[in-house]
């Protein structure tokens, strides 16, 4: 085959039979993205930085630790006390993870604010939902490995959820276990999951979203299709290469989250509690229960929806549909917004005060999530669910009453 890149020597060498140029040039160089990519833009690129660091760590934290009930707490102590530079690799690879879950849900926010999932973005839409489920499941399997106290229950509370779906739900939770609770096997099908079969669905994924991203082009503040008004050369007016320009511009963004990163490494890794919980400094104990159970806090807004739903018969079926379909319905939002504009630059003030409200809400319920139960908090709860799950039933409707702004032919540069 003949080099047809116009390079020479080892790159050349490599382009005859990998193309290696081609795909710098398609998703680097003269993939064109609008000139007007603000602040929320950074935080695709840090999720990027922040599954490398996952990744990294993982593996070495992997050299170290074992996968057995009776050794699992003890191994990620030796990490912390005996292995050079072994805290500093827990530490970063803990943070790690809630700092994953904070560029992400920032992420998705700016996808909401955008309308980044409007037409032609569904599929790149569906690919980070699906990559966002990836990650809780990787998240909450990554949980049980220290083995300690939280942990333990916190695993069993979640995993006898699964109980309450009807006619298959005791089988299947214990199905997922391995065990009638959760034990050496469980830990041991976790971490397998936890280390390869996960990350490598996550993996796949994000070469998926990428690829869809780059396929449709890049959404903007102003939410207008940059690949519209082009120039005689074929190239969008309104769009520069991603390379140097943005990577550059990335590089200070990845300067920035790098500094707020080390700083909790260095001086607050438990984060009150919240990153890590005290309870988790203790080693597993299936005879002691915790005197309050709950996830890490990524996992709080779910959970608080799940606890505001009442039982009926014993059991949390409701609620266990409630906390899934707050998830399921983000998959639906490209078709449930239907508005004729994207950017919420020019969307009217209703669906400002219904994002507003979504956004309030949603952080609420992850406060009340890593809380005890009370009756208070959970009145404050129920009223927060009816008005995440308000979001998703009025947007099909807020087009009929919001008076939208003009949309620019072309991009603005405010």
């Amino acid at each position: 085959m003949a080099n047809t890149q116009g390079t020479t020597g080892l790159v050349g060498w490599i382009d005859e039979r990998f193309p290696l140029t081609k795909m710098m040039r398609e998703h680097l160089t003269e993939y064109y993205a609008p000139k007007n990519f603000n602040f929320w833009y950074y935080f695709g690129s840090l999720a990027l930085l922040v599954l490398v660091n996952q990744i990294l760590t993982g593996i070495w934290l992997t050299m170290n630790y074992k996968p057995s009930a009776t050794e699992a707490f003890a191994s990620v102590e030796y990490i912390m006390r005996d292995v050079d530079w072994g805290w500093l690799l827990r530490y970063m690879h803990s943070t790690g993870a809630s700092a994953f879950f904070i560029v992400v849900y920032l992420h998705m926010f700016r996808a909401l604010i955008y309308g980044s999932y409007k037409k032609p973005r569904e599929l790149v839409w569906i690919f980070g939902m699906l990559l966002f489920l990836c990650l809780m499941a990787e998240a909450f399997m990554g949980y049980l490995l220290p083995w300690g106290q939280m942990s333990y229950w916190g695993a069993q509370v979640i995993i006898n959820l699964f109980s309450a779906i009807p006619v298959v739900g005791p089988d299947l939770s214990v199905w997922i276990r391995g065990d009638f609770v959760v034990s050496d096997a469980t830990l041991n099908r976790f971490f397998s999951l936890h280390v390869i079969a996960v990350p490598l669905v996550l993996l796949a994924l994000v070469v998926a979203h990428i690829i869809a991203l780059h396929e449709v082009g890049s959404n903007n503040p102003d939410g207008v299709e940059i690949k519209k008004v082009k120039g005689p050369d074929g190239k969008p007016l309104d769009g520069i290469p991603f390379h140097p320009y943005y990577t550059v511009k990335d590089l200070v963004g990845v300067m920035a989250f790098l500094i707020f990163f080390a700083a909790v490494i260095f001086f607050m890794p438990e984060m009150g509690g919240y990153f890590l919980e005290h309870p988790n400094f203790d080693p597993a104990d299936p005879l002691k229960t915790p005197p309050h159970i709950a996830p890490v806090w990524y996992f709080t807004p779910f959970y608080a929806i799940l606890r505001a739903v009442p039982s009926f018969a014993g059991t949390q079926v409701w609620g266990v549909l409630a906390m899934g379909g707050a998830i399921v319905l983000l998959f639906f939002l490209p078709w449930l917004d239907r508005s004729p504009v994207k950017s919420i630059r020019h969307r009217g003030f209703a669906f400002k005060l219904v994002l507003a409200a979504f956004v309030i809400a949603f952080l609420i319920l992850g406060y009340l999530g890593a809380l005890p139960t009370t009756p208070e908090r959970t009145t404050l709860a129920q009223v927060c669910s009816v008005v995440y799950f308000a979001f998703f039933f009025l947007l099909p409707i807020l087009p009929a009453i919001e008076k939208t702004k003009p949309v620019p032919e072309r991009v603005t540069e405010k």
